[in-house]
Protein backbone atom coordinates (compact mmCIF):
# COMPACT_ATOMS: atom_id res chain seq x y z
CA UNK A 1 0.00 0.00 0.00
CA UNK A 2 0.58 3.64 0.46
CA UNK A 3 2.70 2.95 3.52
CA UNK A 4 5.15 0.42 2.12
CA UNK A 5 6.40 2.81 -0.56
CA UNK A 6 8.56 4.26 2.00
CA UNK A 7 9.72 1.07 3.27
CA UNK A 8 10.45 -0.10 -0.25
CA UNK A 9 12.78 2.68 -1.41
CA UNK A 10 14.69 2.58 1.84
CA UNK A 11 15.42 -1.28 1.12
CA UNK A 12 18.44 -2.72 -0.64
CA UNK A 13 15.65 -4.43 -2.63
CA UNK A 14 12.18 -3.69 -2.67
CA UNK A 15 9.58 -6.31 -4.49
CA UNK A 16 5.83 -5.40 -5.03
CA UNK A 17 3.16 -7.18 -6.11
CA UNK A 18 1.63 -5.33 -9.38
CA UNK A 19 -1.95 -4.94 -8.21
CA UNK A 20 -0.65 -3.12 -5.40
CA UNK A 21 -0.44 0.86 -5.33
CA UNK A 22 1.18 3.03 -8.02
CA UNK A 23 3.05 4.57 -4.96
CA UNK A 24 4.41 1.07 -4.26
CA UNK A 25 4.82 -0.63 -7.72
CA UNK A 26 6.90 3.09 -8.77
CA UNK A 27 9.30 2.41 -5.50
CA UNK A 28 9.92 -0.99 -5.82
CA UNK A 29 13.41 -2.44 -7.95
CA UNK A 30 11.12 -5.44 -8.82
CA UNK A 31 7.05 -5.47 -9.82
CA UNK A 32 5.61 -9.25 -9.83
CA UNK A 33 3.19 -9.38 -12.22
CA UNK A 34 0.90 -12.03 -11.15
CA UNK A 35 0.12 -11.80 -7.41
CA UNK A 36 1.68 -15.27 -6.39
CA UNK A 37 4.01 -15.20 -3.97
CA UNK A 38 6.14 -17.63 -5.80
CA UNK A 39 7.15 -15.31 -8.17
CA UNK A 40 9.18 -13.81 -5.24
CA UNK A 41 11.42 -17.23 -5.26
CA UNK A 42 11.32 -17.36 -9.16
CA UNK A 43 12.81 -13.53 -9.19
CA UNK A 44 16.03 -14.87 -7.00
CA UNK A 45 16.44 -17.66 -9.31
CA UNK A 46 16.50 -15.64 -11.90
CA UNK A 47 18.81 -12.98 -10.30
CA UNK A 48 21.62 -15.86 -9.60
CA UNK A 49 21.45 -17.41 -13.13
CA UNK A 50 22.22 -13.95 -14.21
CA UNK A 51 24.82 -13.26 -12.11
CA UNK A 52 26.54 -16.42 -12.57
CA UNK A 53 26.35 -15.47 -16.51
CA UNK A 54 28.13 -12.48 -15.79
CA UNK A 55 30.97 -14.10 -13.77
CA UNK A 56 31.48 -16.26 -17.08
CA UNK A 57 31.13 -13.84 -19.55
CA UNK A 58 33.81 -11.84 -17.77
CA UNK A 59 36.08 -14.93 -17.31
CA UNK A 60 35.90 -15.54 -20.98
CA UNK A 61 36.58 -11.84 -22.30
CA UNK A 62 39.07 -11.52 -19.49
CA UNK A 63 41.15 -14.85 -20.52
CA UNK A 64 40.81 -14.22 -23.78
CA UNK A 65 41.76 -10.62 -23.98
CA UNK A 66 45.03 -11.73 -21.38
CA UNK A 67 46.01 -13.87 -24.51
CA UNK A 68 44.93 -12.18 -27.68
CA UNK A 69 46.11 -8.34 -26.76
CA UNK A 70 50.20 -10.03 -26.28
CA UNK A 71 50.02 -11.94 -29.75
CA UNK A 72 47.91 -8.95 -31.71
CA UNK A 73 50.99 -6.83 -30.21
CA UNK A 74 53.80 -9.50 -30.84
CA UNK A 75 54.90 -11.27 -28.26
CA UNK A 76 55.93 -14.31 -29.97
CA UNK A 77 57.31 -12.26 -32.58
CA UNK A 78 61.07 -12.27 -30.73
CA UNK A 79 60.61 -16.33 -30.90
CA UNK A 80 58.63 -17.80 -33.46
CA UNK A 81 58.75 -14.68 -35.95
CA UNK A 82 54.99 -14.93 -35.84
CA UNK A 83 52.85 -11.07 -35.76
CA UNK A 84 48.92 -11.53 -36.34
CA UNK A 85 47.74 -9.34 -39.46
CA UNK A 86 45.42 -6.34 -38.08
CA UNK A 87 42.51 -7.55 -39.74
CA UNK A 88 42.93 -10.93 -37.76
CA UNK A 89 43.11 -9.29 -34.65
CA UNK A 90 40.46 -7.03 -35.24
CA UNK A 91 38.08 -9.67 -36.23
CA UNK A 92 39.02 -11.54 -33.18
CA UNK A 93 37.74 -8.57 -31.19
CA UNK A 94 34.68 -8.86 -32.39
CA UNK A 95 34.22 -12.83 -32.11
CA UNK A 96 35.12 -12.23 -28.36
CA UNK A 97 32.36 -9.36 -28.04
CA UNK A 98 29.80 -11.69 -30.71
CA UNK A 99 30.22 -14.55 -28.16
CA UNK A 100 29.82 -12.68 -25.10
CA UNK A 101 26.48 -11.92 -26.68
CA UNK A 102 25.20 -14.94 -27.56
CA UNK A 103 26.42 -16.41 -24.13
CA UNK A 104 23.82 -13.98 -22.60
CA UNK A 105 20.92 -14.32 -25.09
CA UNK A 106 21.26 -18.12 -23.03
CA UNK A 107 19.37 -16.55 -20.55
CA UNK A 108 16.43 -15.82 -22.71
CA UNK A 109 15.34 -19.93 -22.60
CA UNK A 110 15.40 -19.49 -18.71
CA UNK A 111 12.76 -21.78 -16.72
CA UNK A 112 10.97 -20.98 -13.59
CA UNK A 113 12.52 -23.77 -11.64
CA UNK A 114 9.27 -26.45 -10.89
CA UNK A 115 8.63 -26.94 -7.10
CA UNK A 116 10.61 -24.40 -5.83
CA UNK A 117 8.18 -24.16 -2.33
CA UNK A 118 8.74 -27.90 -1.58
CA UNK A 119 12.96 -27.55 -2.65
CA UNK A 120 14.42 -24.72 0.07
CA UNK A 121 17.03 -24.83 -1.72
CA UNK A 122 16.16 -21.94 -3.47
CA UNK A 123 15.06 -19.71 -0.34
CA UNK A 124 17.07 -17.48 1.44
CA UNK A 125 17.42 -18.28 4.57
CA UNK A 126 14.71 -16.02 6.78
CA UNK A 127 12.12 -17.95 4.37
CA UNK A 128 12.96 -20.88 5.62
CA UNK A 129 9.98 -23.09 6.72
CA UNK A 130 10.08 -24.00 10.82
CA UNK A 131 11.03 -27.41 11.79
CA UNK A 132 8.33 -29.89 12.01
CA UNK A 133 9.18 -30.60 15.29
CA UNK A 134 9.35 -27.58 16.63
CA UNK A 135 5.93 -25.82 15.87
Amino acid sequence: GVNDAVALAAADVGMAIGAGTDVAVEAAEFVLMRSDLEDVLTAIDLSRKTFNRIRLNYCWAMGYNLMGIPIAAGALYPTLQFTLPPWVAGAAMAFSSISVVCSSLALRGYRRPRGIIRDHSYMPKFMMPAAQGNV
